[in-house]
Order: C-alpha cells, then sequence, then structure tokens
C-alpha cells in the first residue's frame, strides 16, 4: 500500500483518470502528435524491453524464429481469405498516394501479418521436411481506433507475432497451446504476476478466420478484464487461401495446417492496472527496469561513499538498482518519485544510519520499513525482492477470487460483472445469451471446462462454463 496519495486521483474516486495521472507522473508514455497514437518514453519503454526479453526468451524456446516482415501489405493479399480482411475493414490505414502520385493498388499498413506471411510460407515449405516453420516478428501494427487509451487501444501499438505451419491439425493444436501455456500463461504468472482466467473464445469473440482462439484474460482492480495474449488455431483457412502446402513422405500434395499468435504494448496497460495503487506503479521484481534504488538522505561525503558501495554490492548480486544522490531535491519528492515509478524496493541511507550500521529497507509493495545492517544488506534485499514477488501475485489473486462469482442465470451474471467476472453454465447462457450480454456491455471473455481448463473445443456444452466480464 501507499503512505502517499495526494499526487494521483484515487482509484476509488476514478480509475480511468488514475491511469491517466499514472501514466504521466510516473514518465511512462503521453499522446503522440496524431490522434490515436503513443510515444513512450524512456522509462515506459524500459519496462516494456523487460516484458519483451522474457516473452521472446520463452518463444525461442518452443523452438520459433525470429524474422521481419514489410509493414506495408497489398490490399489484395487482405482479400485472399474473406473473412480476415471482413474482421478487420474497420480498422485498416490504406495508403493510396506515395512518391508524389497516385498508386496502382492500394496498400495496407498492417494491422496484422496472416496474409503476407502466408505468401512466404508457401515459397519456403516444399516437403514434409520444411515442417514444422516456427516464426516470430516483433513489430509495430496498425489499427484505426476510435476510442484510443495509452497501451490499452492505440492506431499504433508494439507487438509479436508468431505463425506457424504444420503438417498435421493434432500438431498445430498442440503447438498453439504450448504458446499459450509455456509463453503466455507462464510469462503472466510468473513474470508479472498476473492471476489469468485462461480458455477459449466463443465465434463471436474469436480471431477473424480463426477455428479456434486461446485466450488470457486478466482483471484490472476496477473489476474489468483485459485480454493480455491469444493463440489462434487458422485451420487450412490461411493455407488454402495462400496455398501453403508440403509433399507428404508418400508423395502426394497436402495442404498446411497454421497458427498465429500474438501479444503487444497492451500488457503494459494491463500491469499498471491490476497492480497499481493509489500511490502509482508496484511492479513485480520480476519485470521492474529498477529493482532497489538506493537514496541518500543527506548530502555528506560519508553517505554518498556508502550509497555507492551499496548500489555496487546490489549490482553484483544481480539486482538491477540505481542510487540516487539528488540532495538538491527534497527527500519527500524523490521518494513520492520512486513510490510512483513502482521501484520495488527502496534503501535509504543517511548520517544518523550509518553511525548505528544500518540501512532503512522500504517495500512498495506494502510500504513495509526495516532496517537491516549495513554489512547484510544485500541479502536482505533479494530476499525482499523476492517475497515482493510472491505478495504481488498473492494479492492479486486473493483480489481477483474474492469479486468472481459463480451465478446460474444471464441475469445474474450482468449484475456480477459491474465489479467483476462471473462463472456462468454455458448451457444456461448460449449465443442468445452472450447476445443479451453484449447489450448491457458484457462480454463472455472465454469458455472453460468445469475444472477452469482450456476446453479442447466448444463442444460439450455441458461441461463448459463461460467467465463473463465487462471488458477493456
Amino acid at each position: 500500500m501507499s503512505t502517499r496519495t495526494a499526487v494521483l486521483t484515487p482509484q476509488a474516486e476514478d480509475f480511468p483518470q488514475w491511469y491517466q495521472d499514472v501514466l504521466a507522473k510516473a514518465e511512462l508514455a503521453e499522446n503522440g502528435p496524431v490522434r490515436g497514437t503513443m510515444v513512450i518514453r524512456p522509462y515506459g519503454y524500459a519496462l516494456w524491453e523487460r516484458m519483451q526479453a522474457e516473452v521472446d526468451r520463452r518463444i525461442k524456446a518452443a523452438g520459433a524464429e525470429n524474422v521481419y516482415f514489410p509493414l506495408f501489405i497489398p490490399q489484395a493479399h487482405l482479400h485472399r481469405e474473406a473473412e480476415h480482411v471482413e474482421g478487420f475493414s474497420p480498422e485498416l490505414a490504406i495508403v493510396t498516394h506515395a512518391g508524389g502520385r497516385e498508386l496502382s493498388e492500394p496498400v495496407v499498413v498492417r494491422p496484422t501479418s496472416e496474409t503476407v506471411f502466408g505468401e512466404f510460407m508457401a515459397k519456403w515449405v516444399q516437403s514434409y521436411r520444411d515442417l514444422p516453420l516456427l516464426l516470430n516478428q516483433w513489430a509495430n501494427v496498425v489499427r484505426w481506433e476510435l476510442r484510443p487509451r495509452i497501451f490499452l487501444r492505440t492506431s499504433e501499438f508494439l507487438w509479436q507475432e508468431g505463425h506457424t505451419a504444420h503438417a498435421t491439425r493434432a500438431d498445430a493444436s498442440a503447438y498453439a497451446r504450448r504458446i499459450h501455456n509455456d509463453v503466455y500463461l507462464a510469462f503472466l504468472r510468473d513474470v508479472l504476476a498476473l492471476p489469468v482466467q485462461a480458455g477459449l473464445k466463443t465465434d463471436v469473440e474469436r480471431f477473424a478466420g480463426a477455428m479456434d482462439t486461446l485466450t488470457c484474460e486478466v482483471m484490472m482492480r476496477d473489476g474489468k478484464a483485459l485480454q493480455m495474449a491469444t493463440s489462434h488455431e487458422l485451420g487450412q483457412n490461411f493455407a488454402r487461401a495462400f496455398e501453403i502446402a508440403y509433399t507428404d513422405a508418400d508423395g502426394e500434395r497436402q495442404l498446411c495446417w497454421t497458427t498465429s499468435w500474438g501479444s503487444s504494448t497492451r500488457m503494459v496497460g494491463g500491469l499498471i492496472m491490476a497492480h497499481g495503487d493509489d500511490g502509482g506503479l508496484r511492479l513485480p521484481p520480476a519485470v521492474a527496469p529498477v529493482q532497489a534504488v538506493v537514496v541518500a538522505v543527506k548530502d555528506d561525503p560519508d553517505t554518498t561513499a556508502a550509497v555507492a558501495r551499496i548500489e555496487q554490492e546490489l549490482a553484483a548480486g544481480g539486482v538491477r538498482c540505481r542510487r540516487d544522490e539528488r540532495t538538491d531535491v527534497g527527500l519527500g519528492r524523490r521518494l513520492t518519485d520512486w513510490e510512483l515509478k513502482g521501484v520495488p524496493v527502496r534503501v535509504e541511507v543517511g548520517p544518523r544510519d550509518l553511525r548505528a550500521g544500518v540501512a532503512s529497507v522500504v517495500r512498495r509493495d506494502n510500504a513495509e520499513r526495516a532496517a537491516t545492517a549495513l554489512d547484510g544488506v544485500g541479502r536482505f534485499v533479494r530476499d525482499a525482492l523476492e517475497d515482493a514477488q510472491r505478495a504481488l501475485a498473492a494479492e492479486a489473486l486473493a483480489r481477483a477470487t474474492q469479486r468472481t462469482r459463480s451465478v446460474d442465470s444471464v441475469e445474474a451474471a450482468i449484475d456480477a460483472a459491474r465489479d467483476g467476472f462471473a462463472l456462468l453454465p454455458w448451457s444456461r447462457c448460449g449465443r442468445q445469451g452472450e447476445r443479451r450480454l453484449n447489450e448491457h456491455g458484457v462480454s463472455v471473455r472465454c469458455l472453460q471446462t468445469l475444472a477452469g481448463a482450456v476446453p479442447d473445443g466448444l463442444e460439450g456444452d455441458d461441461d463448459l462454463v463461460a467467465v463473463v466480464a465487462r471488458a477493456y
């Protein structure tokens, strides 16, 4: 919890304004010069880089390799998969003029890259020996957003998009689930310390052109859901449209089965809204760009030397740290700044501490302050970081559990979704109930089995539970 609340609008008073305050005062991002775009400031980008590195490591462990494809896609490409272009049509940015003249064929600024990947996969796959083909791209995409919010919905954003081709449906399905489980779920839970509702999207909500979409939905502190990552089984729709085929071991020509999957800078917004409090950010140590800051309380040579020694000790122990010797700035202002930025641990050192042979260590997640011996400060900080990671995860899980209600009717689900999630048997909802939910600004975020697992498909209605919520 925070000890300073005056600089931000309280969450309980105006959650959207609190979010905007955090973006500005923690120096994360601001609006760009074109409506719907954003400028990500150094601290915000450092946070994204930590997320990117963690996700990228997991993607590579799953066998995918990074590539890069063009920003511009011929408009005709999108029309080769009709459902796909229909799904993205309202969001497309289309270039009709370039180089001072009208283009003979308009080009689309990529909203996603299934179509251009499809064209080149068709060239690169010839034999069963070329499969599976596992590719990933880190890039920017453009989807013209009518109601932009920084990190959550912007006309241009950063993301990764994976695209794969497989010999069989079973192999493609297994890989889509591997990405869902080993990359996205593992990252969101283990690094971002978030509780995830995982499941399948309904026919209405799934990705345009997909057979199935697996999703990770997380509850924000205002009770709304945010979709954090998705993995799609595309079947043979794109393979058929782009002739992605291979010669099998018997010499027969077969269509491939493909997948796509992605996560974006939306995760930064989700992290802010899931863990932040009235004092600003609260960052899990695993993803924090700065895990510990060492603050000099006074402008004193001995204090300055002690701060430098502690910083060096922490860095040698693998802690991402920074020292703050800006004694020309008031101490209260400096402490508030670090609290706003969500640095997990703060070490404060002054002349009085040095005389006592201790340093004050303050945790951002719970505001607990403790004195520790100077010769043991490194070990103390590392232990505090480990405990803060666990504590944030436990707190978020407890909050989500407390605000998730099991209900037995669409009306009860609408009521529960006012400030949390509802779990509604799909047999009590169905397509008709989903339409009624949508009329009240509520949606089925995903479908799970009774045990909370991701189902193999949407068959077997009696065994499916709908996770219902209002969403960003």
